[in-house]
């Protein structure tokens, strides 16, 4: 593989005002199957479910051709039709009071081209920090970064891996089709591989549904905030393989020194999902 320079066709940030609204903040939890009535406003919003306010504002003529609408900033057209969500980093400098108003600054902070085995790719960090009121330092900074690719070749799309001893703390989940529906809808995120199972199998190559990686993101820290008790300071995650609609994964912690040691394995045991955690 061999490394370009960063490019400088990033575009300009956005800011927005979003609304950390109880309506919604019983959604998430009706879709984790949790009692919406147990929130009110004023209560803390649970580390993780910060998604409902980093969703995108995208016209549907301004879609990427897969329906991935950039998450509150325009991507840059770099030719490439294929993107994949490679890891994400958080970090909670103060808890968000449910209810309340914020000031949503976004911006794509890096992006580099490579050429690698199977042709051009691309990486691209979104970077977004939420401000509450009359804060001059954000009560979150959340990075995402991307990879784009070109075409899938003709073929599965598979991915070789052994498998991994699970953790030692462990939950079994089935994401199914409303799963998949219901958290994308919670975060207007319309990338068709999690809603549209033709092109996620004729375009992509892949089997069925691709469970979204902020998903299986989320089922991990409410597996830590509600199973373990832990709420998370910081984290880091790299998505190293896709889950599937409708396939077993097993979630899982594992304390190690100071930190706490997330992981989702698929279906034959293979690591999908490795997050480390700071603990509050």
């Amino acid at each position: 593989m061999t490394d370009t320079q960063p490019s400088d066709d990033t575009q300009p940030g956005t800011i927005r005002t979003e609304t950390c609204s109880l309506a919604a903040v019983r959604r998430v939890a009706a879709m984790l199957d949790l009692d919406p009535d147990m929130w009110r406003e004023g209560d803390v919003l649970p580390r993780g479910w910060q998604f409902i306010l980093l969703g995108a504002e995208t016209r549907r003529s301004a879609l990427r051709g897969d329906g991935f609408p950039g998450l509150g900033v325009p991507l840059p057209d770099l030719g490439l039709p294929r993107l994949l969500l490679g890891g994400r980093t958080v970090r909670f400098k103060g808890d968000i009071p449910i209810g309340s108003s914020l000031r949503r600054e976004s911006r794509v902070q890096k992006l580099s081209r490579k050429d690698g085995a199977k042709g051009p790719m691309a990486i691209i960090t979104l970077a977004h920090d939420l401000y509450l009121p009359s804060a001059t330092e954000p009560a979150l900074t959340e990075t995402q970064t991307y990879v784009l690719l070109g075409p899938q070749p003709a073929g599965r799309n598979t991915v070789e891996a052994a498998p991994v001893p699970p953790p030692a703390r462990t939950k079994r989940v089935v994401p199914d089709d409303t799963l998949l529906f219901q958290y994308s809808a919670l975060g207007f995120n319309s990338h068709r591989i999690h809603l549209d199972r033709d092109f996620a199998r004729n375009t992509e190559g892949f089997p069925d549904l691709v469970v979204n990686g902020g998903l299986a993101t989320l089922l991990l820290t409410e597996f830590l905030r509600t199973e373990v008790g832990v709420a998370p300071a910081a984290m880091t995650a790299r998505h190293t393989a896709p889950l599937f609609c409708g396939r077993p994964m097993l979630l899982g912690a594992e304390a190690v020194e100071d930190k706490w040691l997330l992981r989702a394995l698929d279906d034959a045991g293979r690591l999908a999902v490795d997050i480390e955690v700071e603990a509050a």
